[in-house]
């Protein structure tokens, strides 16, 4: 099946277009339950997602050039119902928030998923990030849960939008891989998540448990989760309070700290392999 032949490009001033522009605010996202997911990357991975409300992507922009060069990912969202506009340059300027587009913009469905859902499912290693405020910051700790092999991703009601254009670039569709739960209150997060038997961990860099110390004495091969905190403060008093162990990465060279993104990789990585090895809560064992 070819790529289908382009209809009349669509005009800047479809309601269509101002609709889609308008999702670059939050109060309209959360109104509409809609975002933008920009890119062939991030568009496909819509186009393949399914949600409690069937299909993800609903809408999609693109441009001839694009439509010809992504012919795969046009079919498979017109397969999937999605509205499809051949657009100008002028167009995807208009409802995409980058410098450069790619030449593909798709409107989505709101993909977050119920916290008691999470816990349902006995979650073992989940990131719940507590106070993180930067967008592209939280994108990238949902990219690297999903590469570590994480169950669930938690944004607190102090965390930033998840669904922050910069946010969705920034996890490279990862968003769409895992289980995302949005504005838990931190306390419900810990006492949830315990509850389920789940550790809670608590990354800071004066943490008094040292995470090469906790990997030797064998103490994280169980269910874990990661609170992650402030890009530049870390994470505050009462918040290091409710976790089971606050946990610094060593630095062994001359370096002052690690940045938020960095000491999570770390983290949910020993984890992970943690979980992994022998005895641990993943850990196969042969027949």
């Amino acid at each position: 099946m070819g790529t289908p032949a382009p209809a009349e490009l669509i005009s800047p001033r479809s309601p269509r277009v101002a609709a889609a522009r308008r999702l670059a605010r939050r109060n309209f996202r959360t109104k509409e339950r809609r975002f933008i997911a920009e890119g062939p990357q991030a568009v496909r991975e819509a186009v393949e997602h399914r949600g409690t409300q069937g299909a993800t992507l609903i809408e999609l922009f693109a441009t001839v050039e694009a439509a010809e060069r992504y012919a795969g990912i046009i079919e498979a969202a017109l397969d999937a119902g999605a509205r499809v506009h051949y657009a100008s340059d002028e167009v995807l300027a208009e409802v995409s928030q980058t410098v450069t587009p790619q030449g593909l913009v798709g409107v989505c469905h709101f993909l977050d998923t119920p916290f008691e859902d999470i816990l349902a499912a006995r979650p073992k290693l989940v990131a719940v990030l507590a106070h993180v405020r930067d967008p592209g910051n939280a994108g990238t700790v949902l990219r690297c849960a999903d590469a570590a092999g994480a169950d669930a991703v938690v944004l607190t009601d102090a965390s930033v939008d998840l669904y922050n254009p910069k946010s969705v670039r920034a996890s490279v569709g990862s968003l769409f891989h895992l289980p995302v739960a949005v504005g838990v209150p931190v306390e419900q997060a810990v006492e949830g998540l315990r509850a389920a038997g789940v550790r809670i961990l608590a990354a800071d860099g004066a943490g008094e448990d040292d995470l090469d110390a906790e990997l030797d004495a064998g103490t994280m091969g169980g269910p874990s989760a990661w609170v992650f905190g402030n890009e530049a403060w870390g994470l505050p008093e009462e918040t290091r309070a409710l976790a089971d162990a606050v946990v610094r990465v060593p630095i062994h060279g001359k370096a002052e700290s690690l940045n938020l993104a960095t000491a999570a990789a770390v983290c949910l990585y020993a984890s992970a392999r943690a979980q992994r090895a022998p005895g641990g809560c993943r850990s196969v064992t042969p027949s």
